[in-house]
């Protein structure tokens, strides 16, 4: 819990950097506390939206493990997930005080509301990842999202906006860019300091494009709030492949259907795309140019192309292969490798780009939390990397090029495809305004 005095660390370091008064320059740690012992005001407290295998196995697995962080709520609209996932915090802080339980909730909006929540943590699927993280960061809290950051390009658009105007800290789940899976840093290094010389081409082997749901509808046991797992949502009969009931080991099957996510190619995508991005130096901006490929019934072969006349497609090994004018460097989840071998195998110099390493992605938001820095994977760069991956599907489905305006965030001259920039949503759900 949160004192009721504002006059805390973080709030006294953002005045100094504002210049409001003076502080002095060296300040004993035991006043701030410490990462293993830190001050009870110092400690970030941190809500779980979703409580499924992501949580369970990632994010409560480390933030639990921080001594500067206090999860001190649950939300989740299956019963048993819930109830596990309370009982798990709790078990954690046993025998610690000050702490006064876990509570769990239902509703998320009912979380949000509390004034003595930091931050939040959402693992839900991505249809609902949006309005939730919008309406936390309206709230007053700062934010971690799993990628898909968002299921439709407005929406995308929306949750950099709102982080802006509110001035919040938003981490993407984008964790290969801190040193998860393989050395993807390394990769974006050495492409950045020039290796390849000038990139011509990149692959990236990710997924197929979502379709529409048709699974059929099943008995559903007690204690799941099927109409909130839908939320804005189209209504339709329960199904275990959308939402398995209980603490389970699976990365339930919704990604593949169009109502609630990108299917493989945004699943993925979201990761490799956003690897990408950044090799090419490319995270302010997107493709101007989407051509699909040209069997009809081809579910890779989407051709991106960039301003500066690199082209993207999609297809090829999974990750991604970059091919330049003097070789070519594939990264993978534990792979690196590239033709000639010593682009990969020689040691950076003093002249090359070196890339900060990261302590941790949520280390990194959590520093950033007090720092109001932008984190490793910040809102506009989980933006982008989602919206190649949207931009993709679209052309799927649609068939023929499409012009996009990375700047505008729409369409050029394409009445039919900005159709596309968001969905419809279920009553009473909306996409949050500024």
């Amino acid at each position: 819990m949160r004192p009721s005095n504002d006059m805390t660390r973080r709030n006294l370091i953002g005045r100094v950097a504002l210049g409001s008064f003076a502080f002095p320059t060296i300040v004993p740690s035991s006043v701030f506390g410490r990462q293993d012992k830190p001050a009870p005001s110092e400690r970030v407290t941190v809500g779980f939206i979703g409580c499924g295998l992501m949580a369970n196995d990632y994010h409560l697995k480390t933030l639990l493990g921080f001594g500067d962080v206090q999860a001190v709520a649950v939300c989740e609209v299956d019963k048993n997930r819930r109830d596990a996932a309370k009982t798990r915090v709790e078990k954690a802080y046993e025998g610690k005080t000050p702490y006064k339980g876990c509570t769990p909730y239902t509703d998320f909006r009912e979380m949000i509301a509390r004034k003595d929540i930091d931050a939040v943590c959402i693992a839900t699927p991505e249809h609902w990842h949006a309005i939730q993280a919008i309406e936390a960061m309206k709230a007053g809290k700062d934010v971690y999202c799993e990628k898909p950051l968002t299921l439709t390009l407005a929406e995308a658009k929306r949750c950099i906006d709102v982080a802006r105007k509110y001035d919040k800290v938003f981490q993407t789940g984008s964790q290969q860019r801190s040193g998860v899976f393989g050395p993807f840093r390394e990769a974006a290094e050495m492409i950045q300091s020039g290796r390849l010389g000038q990139i011509v081409s990149v692959t990236v082997g990710v997924g197929e494009p979502s379709i529409w749901c048709d699974l059929p509808g099943e008995e559903m046991e007690p204690g799941l709030d099927w109409d909130l797992w839908l939320g804005p949502a189209p209504m339709r009969p329960y199904s275990s492949v959308l939402s398995p009931r209980g603490v389970h080991k699976l990365f339930p099957a919704w990604r593949k259907y169009r109502e609630y996510a990108g299917g493989g190619h945004s699943d993925m995508g979201a990761h490799h795309y956003d690897i990408a991005q950044w090799c090419l130096g490319m995270d302010a901006s997107d493709p101007v140019e989407i051509i699909p490929p040209v069997d009809p019934k081809a579910t890779s072969g989407v051709t991106y192309r960039y301003p500066n006349g690199v082209t993207m497609i999609h297809g090829g090994p999974s990750g991604c292969t970059f091919t330049g004018t003097a070789g070519t460097l594939r990264i993978d989840r534990g792979h690196l490798s590239s033709d000639p071998e010593t682009i990969v195998k020689k040691p950076l110099g003093d002249k090359d780009v070196h890339i900060a390493k990261s302590p941790g992605h949520h280390r990194n938001w959590l520093d950033c939390i007090r720092s109001r820095q932008k984190p490793l994977a910040d809102v506009e760069i989980g933006a982008r990397s989602v919206a190649i991956s949207i931009l993709g599907n679209i052309a799927y489905w649609e068939r023929r090029t499409l012009r996009w305006d990375p700047v505008k965030w729409e369409f050029v001259g394409d009445p039919v495809a900005n159709t596309w920039l968001d969905r419809e949503r279920r009553d009473p759900w909306k996409l949050p305004t500024l």
